[in-house]
């Protein structure tokens, strides 16, 4: 029981000597200072925002095919007569080669009958027109004899008034006058009709000639020469063999030029519209675009697929654009003219453009002033911008095209021009981070060419 009475009095003692003890000690010790706490300095690297020229890239695929392709068909019927022993498939052959010959024979025929018809024209005019001058000549002499008549007539009848002469010698040359005056109209009349006559020749001789030049013209389709320096496609016939009017004889692919429907993504057209600095020129106004196409200066660089691109490298030129979007590839189609793609041909390193071959056109624009900027630097659509202070900024930007390691920017919307651009990756990333910012001056200089494409494969 006594144990029990001390226990209950020391506890309430211990926790007072307790509390007291603490009270003591919270008004002895001094209050410790308090240091402000901030994250260390972050080195960076950083790049000037500003326009730089760049030249915006696409790249489309295509099959090369001759600007020029002849299929020779028979435009006479006949047998063979001659066919070039070149005319092979794969040969080459020099403009106007005669390839093949029809049998003449019959056609020759035709235009000896035509000449005989236009000679015997002609010939039959020459005689009307002697006849006609002969006439003319006739005509005058009976004039003359008639004027004669008719101062006889007019003396006798002053005699006869006299009463010299009797009647019927007057009677007698007014009758010689009537047959005079007769004669003459008669002449007249016949001389008149040499006019429709000739009409009527000169009109079997246009006749003639047109025959002529008909029969000139078939005998000339029997006989077939290149008019073009020309590759060898199929060949169709053999000497000996008959051919009927329209039958196919051989394929001919000029050699001057080849082109290439190359067909670009939709997604890569529209940034080449930006590089020319078309901005508002939409695919539903064709008529716009087609308007302006004279005035665009795309750069077509040709490669094969597959081979070294190094080496085997082709200059081309844009001719037209597609009329309409393909809807199952999402393309449209840029064609693409290559000249003399016969020539600097290094065996087993750069061959010839051959029909069917597959290639790639990269179209490269003039330079334009852009807002261009690496594309490490975009984080999610923002970019790190070293601000007031040497404190993180961070902001939102308005992507025009990425191409590669590269971004073109809306310079309107986020970044200006002469601001600081972060690209070296950042953790933690917070709004108003000090920073140590260092000019990324070789990289810069990296950037700029790199926009123009100047030592960058492609």
């Amino acid at each position: 029981m006594k144990n029990l009475l001390k226990r209950r009095f020391i506890l309430p003692v211990v926790f007072l000597l307790a509390i007291a003890l603490v009270m003591l000690k919270m008004t002895t010790v001094s209050v410790l200072d308090h240091t402000g706490s901030e994250f260390p300095l972050k080195s960076v690297e950083y790049i000037t925002a500003k326009n730089i020229p760049f030249r915006t890239r696409a790249t489309a695929y295509g099959n090369v095919e001759p600007s020029v392709l002849l299929k020779a068909k028979t435009e006479v019927s006949g047998k063979i007569s001659f066919i070039h022993p070149e005319l092979k498939k794969g040969a080459s052959l020099l403009k106007g080669t005669l390839v093949l010959r029809i049998e003449p024979t019959t056609f020759e025929f035709s235009l000896d009958q035509s000449k005989a018809g236009l000679s015997g024209s002609r010939s039959a005019l020459d005689q009307l027109e002697v006849e006609e001058s002969s006439m003319r000549r006739t005509l005058n002499l009976a004039e003359k004899n008639l004027q004669t008549g008719e101062k006889e007539l007019a003396r006798i009848q002053s005699v006869w008034e006299k009463r010299l002469v009797s009647r019927s010698a007057v009677d007698s040359e007014e009758q010689k006058v009537l047959q005079l005056r007769q004669q003459v109209e008669d002449l007249k009349g016949k001389l008149g009709s040499f006019n429709s006559r000739k009409s009527v020749i000169r009109s079997q001789i246009t006749q003639s000639k047109t025959q002529l030049a008909q029969s000139q013209d078939t005998l000339g389709r029997t006989e077939i020469r290149l008019p073009f320096d020309a590759r060898i496609g199929d060949v169709a016939v053999e000497a000996g063999e008959y051919v009927t009017t329209g039958g196919m004889l051989f394929e001919a692919l000029g050699t001057d030029a080849v082109e290439i429907d190359a067909q670009l993504p939709i997604g890569q057209f529209y940034p080449l519209l930006i590089g020319l600095g078309k901005q508002a020129l939409t695919l539903r106004k064709f008529e716009d675009f087609q308007a302006e196409f004279p005035n665009i200066n795309l750069e077509a660089r040709v490669r094969l697929v597959g081979n070294n691109e190094s080496i085997a490298r082709w200059d081309g030129e844009l001719l037209r654009i597609g009329e309409s979007v393909d809807p199952s590839r999402d393309t449209i189609g840029l064609v693409v003219s290559v000249n003399k793609p016969y020539e600097g041909v290094v065996l087993g390193r750069k061959p010839p453009l051959l029909k069917g071959m597959y290639a790639s056109v990269e179209f490269i624009t003039p330079p334009l002033d852009l807002l261009v900027i690496p594309r490490k630097a975009i984080h999610e659509g923002r970019v790190y911008i070293v601000g007031e202070n040497n404190r993180l900024s961070i902001r939102s930007v308005d992507i025009l095209h990425r191409q590669g390691e590269l971004v073109v920017l809306n310079g309107e919307n986020g970044i200006k021009e002469g601001e600081k651009v972060i690209i070296t990756d950042l953790l933690p990333v917070l709004e108003g981070l000090p920073l140590k910012p260092m000019l990324a001056v070789e990289y810069q200089r990296v950037l700029a060419e790199k926009a123009l494409g100047n030592g960058v494969s492609r």
